[in-house]
């Protein structure tokens, strides 16, 4: 197949749609519901755009600060911007629908990738989660099943947390099953740790692949690579910085390595954007001292190990682990970070702070050119480290998505 035509379902900031872009197949449209995830999909397409004209300065003097957002879009083809869709799906989707319909133009879709959200299915956290009994986002794999009804794809991918295979004993992944079979699809689930595939972090997670029942296919055989790399090949690099830190651009503190190289996360570029911090107060910055320390016996700090005149969780039950510095082999990355940093403490005590929104890019193995965007533009750190805790790693989706196109080129 010469061209492979993908619609990303519940996009976020595009970590999924990076990894089969990055394996040349072509975006046919992102859904994605928040305002600000959009402005992200929107920034990226402007980069692929000008990558491949060979006018990269400009989209280099954007992060820069050079020109604003809309200066930059306005030199990108507006069907392409157009390509991000920002609408909620759900029991209508006929704008959507409508939408993708004319950007189509008649041609078929061959894969529809997408994860919807999760934490409906979540079964560990930084605390119990209480979830309603009747979430609606547990019948998001309906939603998803109306886009495979409507165009019909050669094949769906469907990322999720394990939880999904396990939630309300099996039956909301059994009733999944069912529907999508009704739909004309086969599928298999299986559990794969990004880990295994480059990213250096523990991160487990469900990848459902479904084909059409008159495709001759089968699961991929998705095989991890042999070397595993730690955090501090992927923070070595980065200049020091203090809490607060709002600079929009700065110089790299030492030359690339093999793994920043082999995996385009330095990619040509001589400074680094939005490697900025959240500020702290001065009893968290004490307990992160402590978390450090103890960390560098091997130990996890326990919220019942804080002196009780620090402690700033009184509940020493269900946040035994609130603190957390980030270990050579880095835990998994959650949405949670935008709220705050304590579970995601910087390792350096002459640092003392909760990692930078560059530093959660690269755990998530985002490169150093993909900027996250806030509804405004103004250093839009909160937004930035919800969507990249949210996302899938990009280095996982480009090993999915290649297995999945020699596969399909094999049909």
């Amino acid at each position: 197949m010469s061209t492979i035509r993908y619609i990303d379902l519940f996009a976020g900031a595009g970590g999924l749609s990076e990894g089969f872009y990055r394996q040349g197949y072509k975006p046919v449209a992102h859904v994605e519901y928040d305002k600000a995830a959009c402005f992200t999909l929107r920034t990226r397409v402007a980069y692929h755009h000008l990558k491949e004209s060979g006018k990269e300065e400009i989209y280099h003097s954007y992060l820069k600060g050079g020109l604003t957002r809309e200066e930059l879009y306005t030199s990108v083809p507006e069907e392409l911007l157009n390509t991000v869709i920002n609408a909620e799906i759900g029991k209508d989707n006929t704008r959507i629908f409508d939408e993708i319909d004319s950007k189509l133009k008649g041609e078929e879709v061959d894969v529809i990738i997408g994860g919807p959200p999760c934490q409906a299915y979540s079964v560990v956290g930084r605390a119990p989660l209480k979830h309603k009994k009747d979430d609606e986002r547990t019948k998001l794999y309906i939603q998803y099943g109306r886009f495979l009804k409507r165009y019909r794809p050669k094949l769906f991918v469907f990322e999720n947390v394990p939880g999904i295979l396990s939630a309300a004993k099996g039956k909301y992944y059994e009733n999944l099953k069912k529907y999508y079979k009704r739909l004309g699809y086969e599928l298999d689930a299986r559990l794969l740790n990004a880990y295994d595939y480059g990213v250096v972090q523990n991160r487990k997670r469900v990848i459902i692949i479904g084909w059409r029942k008159d495709l001759n296919f089968s699961y991929p055989d998705i095989l991890a690579e042999d070397k595993k790399y730690k955090r501090d090949i992927i923070f070595s690099d980065l200049p020091p910085v203090k809490p607060g830190e709002t600079k929009r651009v700065q110089k790299y503190k030492s030359d690339t390595n093999y793994y920043l190289n082999k995996n385009a996360i330095r990619n040509g570029i001589d400074f680094v954007t939005q490697h900025i911090t959240r500020p702290h107060n001065s009893k968290d910055l004490e307990i992160y001292k402590l978390a450090i320390k103890e960390l560098e016996k091997g130990e996890r700090l326990k919220n019942n190990q804080i002196p009780e005149s620090m402690r700033t969780q009184k509940n020493i039950t269900d946040f035994l682990d609130r603190f957390k510095v980030v270990d050579e082999e880095p835990h998994t990355m959650i949405a949670h970070i935008a709220k705050d940093g304590h579970h995601f403490i910087h390792p350096d005590k002459k640092q003392l702070r909760s990692i930078s929104v560059r530093e959660a890019a690269r755990i998530q193995s985002f490169p150093d050119d993909y900027y996250f965007e806030g509804i405004k533009e103004d250093q839009p750190r909160t937004s930035a480290y919800k969507q990249i805790g949210n996302a899938v790693p990009p280095l996982m989706a480009e090993k999915i998505a290649g297995n999945l196109k020699t596969k399909l080129n094999g049909q």
